[in-house]
């Protein structure tokens, strides 16, 4: 094994650890339910999640960044996903098959987001967790659209886009019909792409 294999291998296992960690406070919290949040512990989540309370603490500084970091961890690939677009695609059908392709292909734990969305102790985090794209997602816009990414366009477009997504979660998890979470999201971007430049560059 070279060092590239080894340091690749780390960080897939830090990633798992991570993503099992934060998995595991998420249904922890849900079975508890917003008013018994206070009574899940970092004992039982590291006990869920098969680590110790030390390792837990390498990786978290509160149990309400465990609980959204699986939607903060989402929102950090989604620069990622739009610069995986085809490069002669034109960049609002980019970033809508992006968008919805990240978010809508897999449909999200309704349970889980609402957990994150609608209770006040984690409200702060939740924010956190979609703003989170911000700003991987304005260069990934800066570099399809060949500007600067502090330009404003791609910093403006970013933070609209990120807020459509939380929007259209809103809306999904108090909806009580089973229109899929990627219709909705469609719906909710179909506003902000209008803005958008019809073609790179």
């Amino acid at each position: 094994m070279n060092d590239d294999d080894s340091v690749n291998m780390r960080t897939r296992h830090k990633r798992a650890t991570r993503e099992a960690i934060s998995s595991a406070a998420l249904r922890l919290a849900v079975e508890q339910g917003p008013e018994g949040l206070a009574l899940v512990r970092v004992r039982d989540i590291a006990d869920a999640a098969g680590v110790s309370p030390r390792t837990y603490n390498n990786y978290f500084s509160s149990r309400e960044e465990a609980i959204c970091a699986v939607e903060s961890d989402r929102a950090r690939r989604l620069g990622r996903a739009l610069l995986a677009r085809p490069a002669d695609e034109p960049l609002p059908q980019a970033i809508a098959a992006a968008v919805t392709g990240h978010y809508g292909d897999a449909e999200p734990d309704r349970a889980g987001l609402r957990m994150i969305m609608s209770t006040p102790a984690l409200e702060g985090e939740a924010l956190k967790a979609f703003t989170t794209a911000e700003e991987p997602l304005a260069a990934a816009i800066a570099e399809r659209a060949g500007t600067a990414k502090d330009d404003l366009f791609p910093q403006v477009m970013a933070a609209a886009i990120a807020g459509a997504v939380r929007v259209a979660a809103r809306h999904w998890i108090n909806s009580d019909d089973t229109v899929p979470f990627a219709t909705v999201l469609k719906a909710a971007l179909r506003p902000v792409l209008q803005a958008v430049p019809p073609s790179d560059g």
